[in-house]
């Protein structure tokens, strides 16, 4: 079984989440656990974008990236699904 922890959220946060809980017929820990994980990636992605940005201000590692997707791009090629 999975264990439990308490957390401390503001009034504000808890009606809205009570709310949310209400209309969507879901319980809060579901929603909670869905928001959390969204946000997770969320921030995965952004800090994805960011490497890729400072990749692309490096012209040198920005052509071995663009090289090796070239690279890649055969293996589109070969017939398995």
């Amino acid at each position: 079984m999975d264990q439990t922890s308490t957390v401390t959220i503001s009034n504000i946060s808890y009606q809205a989440l009570t709310k949310l809980s209400a209309s969507l017929g879901q319980p809060i820990q579901t929603i909670l656990e869905q928001a959390i994980e969204q946000y997770r990636r969320q921030q995965f992605l952004a800090a994805a974008n960011q490497a890729y940005l400072a990749l692309r201000d490096r012209p040198e590692a920005w052509q071995q990236e663009l090289e090796e997707r070239e690279a890649w791009d055969i293996t589109l090629e070969d017939g398995l699904e």
